[in-house]
């Protein structure tokens, strides 16, 4: 099988300013198209035989500019449902709650159409995603590539790697990055993580 490459959207107002950005659907910033343009050369090197993308545009963006035009657009690589934390950063919310944590507390509901998701019920999208890709591995020769968000990445790692839904909070993960999940000896592991071309 090859390998799955990761990669989280460039940077918007919201990821520079530290807002919980889930299903609010805001464009990238000028630097972050160019945190996308910068990440042509690492996709470009391998060879890709599938891509799937979230349906929100900081990612569709970010996909278009590194070249995957045929990325086929799956609502499972959507970001976490931050429910009422939508929009709130997290010194925010811990103002009101303090010492909260994502991976492990959750979020406060929010309307109707963006309830919110705990921890397990976004690692049950990411199991969906991963059964996806690895029949997309199956069947095409290269690597397949995901284009989504960074609270949700770090949870599908956590899921590949055979953790708990609550372990994405052990990898951060940087905007306008690539990460590479590979195999040794059949078992998942980390072979890159955050990585971006060279000066």
């Amino acid at each position: 099988m090859g390998d799955l490459f990761l990669v989280r959207h460039g940077e918007t107002e919201w990821s520079r300013s530290g807002r919980h950005t889930g299903s609010t659907d805001v464009p990238l910033t000028e630097h972050g198209r160019e945190e996308a343009r910068r990440l042509v050369p690492l996709i470009r090197s391998h060879r890709i035989g599938a891509a799937f993308v979230s349906p929100l545009q900081r990612a569709r963006e970010t996909a278009e500019l590194i070249g995957l035009h045929e990325a086929r657009v799956d609502v499972d690589l959507r970001e976490w449902d931050y429910g009422g934390y939508e929009g709130v950063t997290t010194v925010e919310i811990r103002r009101g709650r303090p010492g909260w944590f994502l991976f492990t507390d959750g979020v406060t509901p929010g309307p109707p159409e963006h309830p919110g998701e705990t921890p397990d019920q976004v690692g049950e999208r990411a199991d969906r995603m991963l059964a996806r890709a690895d029949a997309a591995l199956g069947s095409t020769e290269g690597a397949v590539v995901l284009v989504a968000h960074g609270h949700f990445l770090r949870v599908l790692t956590a899921r590949r790697l055979g953790l708990p839904a609550s372990a994405g909070a052990l990898f951060q993960l940087a905007t306008g990055t690539v990460c590479r999940l590979s195999t040794e000896h059949e078992r998942p592991v980390i072979a890159g993580w955050n990585l971006r071309p060279g000066p």
